[in-house]
């Protein structure tokens, strides 16, 4: 099941559409959740009563056209819709028992999207196991490729598992990142280093990782794509030409040891599709 989370703000417009796309690729059913978090809103004395009505009608009318929008777009999707209480963090990590993925957008009003750059992002792609797939506003055409970061430690592996599926109900042709720097002191200048040597090495890493997955999709064209710079920006860059950017988590390479922090953010931030984050 494809779980999207949605407040009404053009981006999560733009998560729904995503999301009921990729439930018809993966013909599984797809459900709509809005959250509705009584937390900003303090009742006092007169807590009993419950929320205000107001914040329930509201969150039914966004539920109800984002159903719309779905049965639009996608009539063939079995498609359902869930109001909770409580904050948008916690709703989507327990939302996620039963989900494929979780699909979510980059900005909004509030809720869902409007926090997820921040700790919610942070909090859902750390504590579900479900890939988490942030949307943007904007429309884009389709290009026709899959960007993944490829790191050299095993915990990238369903993050390559992931890409690879999705290339292949897409159609579509599957960039392989692999982003390496010289260590500080390989610029002192007591130290050589043979530049030859380390791209054939890296080089190897990409093919290494990629060979499995090649062997069991086969009809998957794949790009292998090695730089010499830092991840945010080899992701950043090959984000410009891709339907989906695909990145793991606590890896221990440059891409994944601080997926979590500094390169995911960076890359929550800056990358120019969509970007979903795959748990090991």
């Amino acid at each position: 099941m494809v779980i999207v989370g949605v407040d009404g703000s053009v981006a999560s417009r733009a998560a729904v559409e995503w999301a009921a796309d990729d439930a018809f690729r993966m013909r599984v059913p797809l459900r709509i959740v809005h959250a509705v978090d009584p937390g900003p809103y303090p009742i006092g004395r007169y807590s009993n009563i419950g929320l205000p009505e107001l914040l329930w009608s509201e969150g039914r009318r966004i539920l109800s056209e984002a159903e719309e929008l779905v049965r639009e777009r996608r009539p063939t999707v079995e498609v359902t819709t869930r109001i909770v209480e409580g904050g948008p963090a916690v709703v989507l990590r327990e939302q996620a028992d039963d989900a494929t993925e979780i699909v979510v957008g980059s900005r909004g009003l509030g809720g869902f999207a409007g926090a997820l750059l921040g700790s919610v992002s942070t909090y859902v792609a750390g504590h579900v196991r479900c890939p988490v797939v942030v949307v943007r506003g904007e429309s884009r055409p389709a290009r026709g490729e899959i960007v993944v970061g490829v790191d050299d430690t095993p915990e990238g592996e369903p993050a390559l598992a992931y890409a690879f599926r999705q290339a292949e109900l897409r159609e579509a042709t599957l960039r392989a990142v692999h982003a390496w720097q010289l260590p500080v002191h390989a610029y002192a200048p007591v130290i050589a280093y043979d530049m030859d040597e380390i791209r054939t090495a890296q080089h190897r890493v990409v093919r290494d990782r990629l060979a499995a997955f090649a062997r069991s999709h086969p009809e998957v064209k794949i790009m292998e794509d090695t730089r010499s710079t830092h991840p945010v920006d080899a992701l950043t860059d090959a984000s410009g030409h891709a339907d989906l950017l695909v990145v793991g988590s606590h890896g221990r390479g440059f891409l994944g040891s601080m997926l979590l922090g500094s390169v995911s953010r960076g890359v929550l931030h800056h990358a120019r599709c969509p970007v979903a984050v795959v748990r090991a």
